[in-house]
């Protein structure tokens, strides 16, 4: 075996898999993935020469990633079509487009300067789950690698041909004046050219590529980046501002008024905005998401269900797939659009423009129109630090103390608990609609913790206060990322 190579198991996450590049995996550990994933899409295609869609982000190692990865898969007998710098989405529509049997985006999406990754998939419009990580692991950490002959060749100017698809269907009559923010991310190359093509005036906020960030990571749910947004929308009296985060598969949203939207309220005026023409259908949100979905009259009078399911783009992308539901709402920002809006995958470009649509479709603000919505006080999400190897335990013995406590009816705020829903760490309701969440993260060593309550912000605290009180009793638990 060669002692040079370098793979720290902990890196295949739940639904894609990340490493800090040199120090939890190396170049010959990159190219050992190639291999286990060429071998796993053989095995799964039964192809000798599967064709696989490849990209990458704007960080100042991902090429050199691309091409050792690319190195692995062609020793499987892959034919490698490279479509060059991507998003996630660029590359999950060139699947389509060009009827290729998987895809691999070299991304670490939002996180810090250091960590890279990879986002794959087979099945077209969809992304490894658990027990296609769990097979890729195994392949590559036991080195059971299918060998053949493949080739490698680039597809030039694919950007155009995505850019192009999104702006032919959607073109807007009103002139939407919308703030573009990058955070200087490799979105930056595409969501200002795709929002001006369908007929917004767009001012750019960071799009221009920069792979040290100066400012801020390009992630929507930063409450610095979001600042910065708001800041552009007031400057520039626009009436929308959007920011997109490192790969392009999701967005966040600021009103003319430079309040920011939290996406599961933007998901569910979406969701409004589409259940009228497109009555009967179902959505998809996760456990993250708010509780007015269950609730809205819109939804209601349209006949539309809403199913809550776990959070993590690749579990909502699935169920939307296998729901035949017409959209998936993630409160981290990714949203799902199935046909005729979109072919089921993360596009954040893609939830801009039906952001877009709806203020087309209105003769309102955007505060206005969120106005219209039951006001909810809502934390943002909560990552306290926790051991990846003690994060899924420790979740566990938290669902059963709190079955425990619906069960003997203990009071919180005054208040018993009325629902407890496990598809996804512990989501429990009270009958106002307040509501607490508690989830292992699935790509950082944390835990994810939100609380909501329509009645008041006392509530959400006391909710909050509940919650760190029994995560403090672990004592596994450090630091948290940003408090309330």
């Amino acid at each position: 075996m060669n002692r040079n190579i370098k793979i720290d198991p902990y890196g295949f996450r739940e639904y894609d898999a990340r490493w800090l590049y040199e120090k939890d995996i190396n170049k010959d550990g990159i190219i050992n993935l190639g291999k286990g994933l060429g071998t796993q899409i053989k095995l799964h295609t039964k192809k000798e020469n599967p064709r696989i869609i490849v990209g990458h982000d704007y960080r100042s190692y991902s090429e050199e990633i691309k091409s050792a990865l690319k190195e692995g898969l062609i020793s499987t007998g892959c034919n490698v079509e490279d479509v060059g710098l991507s998003l996630s989405p660029m590359v999950y529509f060139a699947q389509f487009n060009l009827n290729s049997d998987a895809v691999a985006m070299v991304t670490a999406s939002h996180n810090e300067n250091g960590w890279t990754g990879v986002k794959m998939g087979i099945q077209k419009g969809l992304t490894h789950a658990p027990d296609e990580m769990k097979e890729l692991k195994e392949i590559t950490l036991n080195e059971k690698f299918l060998t053949g002959n493949g080739n490698e060749k680039q597809i030039k100017d694919f950007d155009k041909i995505y850019k192009q698809d999104l702006i032919e269907k959607n073109k807007i009559e009103k002139k939407i004046k919308a703030v573009v923010a990058c955070g200087n991310g490799t979105a930056g190359v595409f969501a200002p050219d795709i929002l001006r093509g369908i007929g917004c005036e767009v001012i750019e906020l960071d799009c221009k590529l920069d792979w040290t960030f100066p400012k801020y990571n390009p992630n929507p749910e930063d409450l610095e980046m979001l600042h910065a947004i708001a800041k552009a929308v007031k400057d520039n009296n626009a009436d929308i501002g959007f920011g997109f985060d490192g790969d392009g598969d999701r967005v966040g949203v600021i009103d003319d008024k430079g309040n920011e939207i939290f996406s599961d309220k933007i998901g569910l005026l979406i969701a409004r905005n589409l259940a009228t023409n497109h009555k009967n259908s179902k959505f998809v949100v996760d456990v993250k998401s708010t509780g007015l979905y269950s609730t809205d009259k819109v939804l209601r009078e349209n006949n539309c269900e809403t199913i809550y399911w776990k959070t993590g783009h690749s579990h909502i992308k699935r169920k939307v797939n296998h729901e035949k539901a017409l959209a998936g709402f993630e409160k981290s920002g990714h949203f799902f659009f199935n046909q005729p809006l979109g072919y089921g995958y993360d596009d954040g470009i893609n939830s801009a423009i039906q952001v877009c649509h709806l203020l087309n479709n209105q003769n309102k603000k955007m505060s206005e129109i969120i106005n219209e919505l039951p006001k909810t006080y809502q934390t943002p999400t909560m990552a306290p630090f926790c051991k990846d190897e003690e994060k899924y335990n420790v979740v566990e013995k938290l669902v059963k103390e709190v079955q425990k406590i619906k069960e003997d009816k203990k009071l919180i705020d005054d208040q018993n608990i009325s629902e407890v829903l496990t598809v996804n760490g512990v989501r429990f309701s009270f009958s106002d609609g307040s509501w607490g969440l508690i989830r292992a993260s699935s790509n950082k060593p944390s835990l994810v913790v939100v609380t909501e309550s329509p009645t008041s912000d006392d509530r959400k605290k006391k909710i909050f206060d509940f919650i760190d009180d029994l995560l403090q009793k672990t004592g596994k638990i450090g630091e948290y990322d940003q408090k309330i």
